[in-house]
């Protein structure tokens, strides 16, 4: 089969010098479909992102599979969608470790008294209310695993540092600007010996970075302590605990260099830790699933994606909070505007998708009617910014549909959007992948960074501040009029799959496969 790779921008120039057509024949000068003036005028004038994100991401908070918050999330969703006449239900896929986040209170008693900045990790192990006094001890240089063995029993009684200390808290972008040039070159030099060394202590102790902490735990260690710096100021990755009784606490890059200093120089740090987080036993996970039915092809969909779930570092504003409110809302501006489609538009809310995509995964695996006529899946999943590219996943004919639905939006809503057909398909990076598998044509509305992977994505910054409203209100706006568009389409588009170069013996690659989701699970 001959595939026809092509990059596409849309941008205010192409669409108007020489008074030429713009891509697949549209005028200079656009007149807009009257739905798509409303869904505008709607959009814009009515918008009600602000409140949808002052309850969810304020009133709620971060919404980690297992936990309260994520219940509450699942409920308020549904009464929202239901409060503008949209049917929804939370639809039960699994079950996960139940988890509910008490205080952190994280203090350096000596050689002097200062409270530290920090935070459990997800589903660690608490203190039971009790604030626990111990020695803080990094790790030495091993030879071998023997040498760790032999080191082992030290911890006994003891917080132990697991993180590679960190040369600089300064961002590369900030000594790039200020720095002289052989100042930012000496400092990268250090950083990847520091590296180098720390991998390589750890590799000598037989066990990854992953199963470290548990060791230590078994050895007797009071608690773990590390750093997972994002290389922004103030920024860390909260991710999930690796101990199972006791805590496990990230410390800012200053507090915990502070600590790493002290205890490197002979002066041992004493730290005292309360938490008083809470095991619930095994809880049920949810998708939250919402339809605006279809009035003449009722068993055809439309569908809008995008996770609740979140990390809990920060209140999971831009992952994936961005993506849930422009969905709901477009869910609720159709409505207003266009509430009889002639196909139905479903909006899932998925659950569990930063633990492997579980949620959407099992939503295909358990509704293969839908799968088999779903028109398209729109997904929202990287940020606050608006809409920069999509990617044709790898349908041969995505360049003629999606090319008929972007026609309908306001060029001052594309003119920056580049599109790359028929593109590759997502092995995995977010739901619209569960979709791509089972062959569904479905497409990561990607968008503009704004600093997003180390800025927000999985950290303790990832707040209500980091919004932009109207890059938001813009992807609101695209996304409706292709859903609309989608909707109304004659047929059921083609879904015939490109020839996947395989780059190493010349055969053909292999469509990602459908995988199953882990219905049950612990922490990571």
């Amino acid at each position: 089969m001959r595939v026809h790779t092509r990059t596409l921008v849309f941008s205010g120039v192409m669409l108007v010098s020489v008074h030429a057509q713009g891509q697949w024949g549209r005028p200079a000068e656009q007149k807009l479909d009257p739905v798509v003036e409303r869904i505008v005028k709607e959009a814009t004038e009515g918008s009600q992102l602000e409140r949808l994100a002052f309850e969810l991401l304020d009133v709620v908070g971060p919404r980690l599979v297992g936990t309260p918050q994520m219940n509450k999330a699942n409920e308020w969703a549904v009464k929202t969608f239901q409060s503008w006449g949209i049917p929804a239900e939370n639809q039960q896929f699994g079950e996960w470790r139940g988890w509910e986040r008490g205080i952190s209170h994280i203090d350096m008693t000596y050689p002097r008294l200062k409270t530290l900045a920090g935070t459990q990790l997800a589903w660690s192990p608490s203190t039971k209310g009790k604030a626990i006094e111990g020695e803080v001890v990094i790790l030495p240089t091993f030879t071998n695993q023997q040498d760790f063995e032999k080191w082992l029993p030290q911890v006994k009684g003891k917080y132990v540092m697991v993180s590679m200390y960190q040369p600089t808290g300064r961002p590369d972008h900030n000594w790039e600007q200020y720095a002289r040039p052989a100042s930012f070159e000496r400092m990268k030099k250090e950083r990847d010996s520091l590296i180098r060394v720390f991998d390589d202590n750890i590799r000598a102790t037989g066990l990854s970075a992953n199963s470290l902490p548990g060791r230590l735990e078994d050895a007797g260690a009071l608690g773990v302590l590390s750093s997972f710096w994002s290389r922004e100021f103030g920024a860390n990755k909260i991710f999930g605990a690796r101990t199972q009784r006791v805590p496990s606490v990230d410390i800012s890059l200053e507090d915990y260099g502070l600590l790493y200093r002290l205890a490197k120089n002979g002066i041992t740090p004493k730290v005292k830790i309360e938490t008083s987080s809470k095991d619930l036993g095994n809880v049920p996970s949810f998708n939250t699933i919402a339809q605006i039915k279809g009035t003449e092809l009722p068993d055809e969909y439309v569908i809008l994606s995008a996770h609740l779930d979140s990390w809990e570092g920060g209140s999971g504003a831009t992952d994936n909070g961005t993506g849930t409110l422009a969905m709901m809302e477009v869910a609720r501006v159709l409505k207003t505007v266009f509430p009889n489609p002639k196909r139905t538009i479903l909006i899932g809310l998925w659950g569990s998708e930063e633990q492997g995509l579980n949620g959407s995964r099992a939503f295909v695996l358990d509704n293969p009617a839908i799968v088999e006529k779903t028109q398209a899946v729109f997904n929202l999943d990287n940020g606050t910014g608006r809409v920069e590219n999509i990617n044709g996943s790898g349908f041969v004919h995505a360049y003629d549909f999606i090319g008929r639905w972007l026609q309908a939006v306001p060029n001052g809503i594309t003119r920056d959007i580049k599109t790359t057909f028929p593109g590759s398909p997502g092995g995995g990076g977010s739901d619209h992948a569960s979709f791509v598998a089972a062959g569904v044509p479905a497409f990561m509305l990607s968008s503009l960074s704004w600093g997003y992977f180390n800025n927000t994505w999985h950290t303790n910054l990832d707040t209500y501040d980091k919004l932009v409203f109207d890059d938001l209100r813009d992807n609101v706006i695209l996304t409706a009029v292709m859903a609309y568009k989608a909707a109304q389409e004659d047929k059921l588009v083609d879904r015939e799959r490109r020839v996947l170069p395989d780059g190493q013996n010349g055969e053909a690659g292999q469509w990602p496969a459908i995988r199953q989701p882990r219905r049950t699970g612990v922490g990571y």
